[in-house]
């Protein structure tokens, strides 16, 4: 849980901006992070107590100021309500949060470097994520990391992470790479999986293969 000083003065979502206005420089930086969102939506369908944002900024108290936020390109809370009252949020305010910060954060490496691997990090492990993921399938040689590296906080610091997909109790979620079909497009993505390691399937895969089994629809489907 984040600490922070109760006579701050600090704003309401109200009176800040909802991100940096970076724009995205390569398609999975939006693709990606909505896939594992419109998955986790079929995954927990009856769960209220996570939200997964997307481009949003986190404001905090362990930076430089208030006013500043961290924009992933995607990241998800725990024991927080899916919607809040008044509606979708414009951005994701730890201290509106119950001061609850992300528990897990993706970044996806564009062309333009982002401080993925130092600046963001930093500020991440500062802040307390617990996860961080950095996805990097088309810069990894030019950057001399890993096409995924997956980093554990121990200690307030990032500790990389073996195995893939790779297990978090935490979270009750394993995370790894895979190809999907996508708008008739092979394509590779990240994706859920479950503690045994298998991936769970999108809607659209799973009707796929119940008509490879049965050739036809699902009752309902018809």
């Amino acid at each position: 849980m984040v600490q922070f000083d109760p006579q701050l003065h600090l704003p309401t979502s109200a009176e800040l901006p909802c991100s940096d206005d970076t724009p995205v420089d390569n398609e999975n930086q939006n693709f990606i992070p909505n896939f594992l969102l419109f998955l986790l939506e079929f995954i927990w369908a009856t769960r209220r107590d996570w939200y997964f944002g997307i481009d949003m900024g986190i404001y905090h108290t362990t930076g430089v100021s208030t006013l500043v936020p961290v924009v992933p390109d995607g990241f998800l809370s725990l024991g927080v309500e899916r919607r809040k009252a008044r509606g979708s949020r414009s951005s994701y305010v730890v201290w509106e949060e119950n001061n609850i910060a992300p528990i897990f954060t993706l970044e996806v490496v564009s062309r333009t470097p982002g401080g993925e691997y130092e600046e963001k990090m930093a500020i991440y492990a500062k802040l307390g994520v617990l996860y961080y993921v950095i996805y990097n399938p088309d810069f990894w040689q030019r950057d001399r990391h890993q096409p995924l590296e997956i980093y554990r906080l121990v200690a307030g610091v990032y500790q990389l992470q073996i195995g893939e997909p790779y297990w978090m109790p935490e979270i009750g979620l394993g995370i790894g790479r895979t190809v999907t079909l996508s708008g008739g497009l092979e394509r590779e993505v990240l994706s859920w999986f479950n503690q045994q390691g298998v991936r769970y399937l999108t809607p659209e895969e799973q009707l796929n293969l119940y008509r490879q089994q049965f050739g036809e629809l699902p009752p309902g489907r018809e």
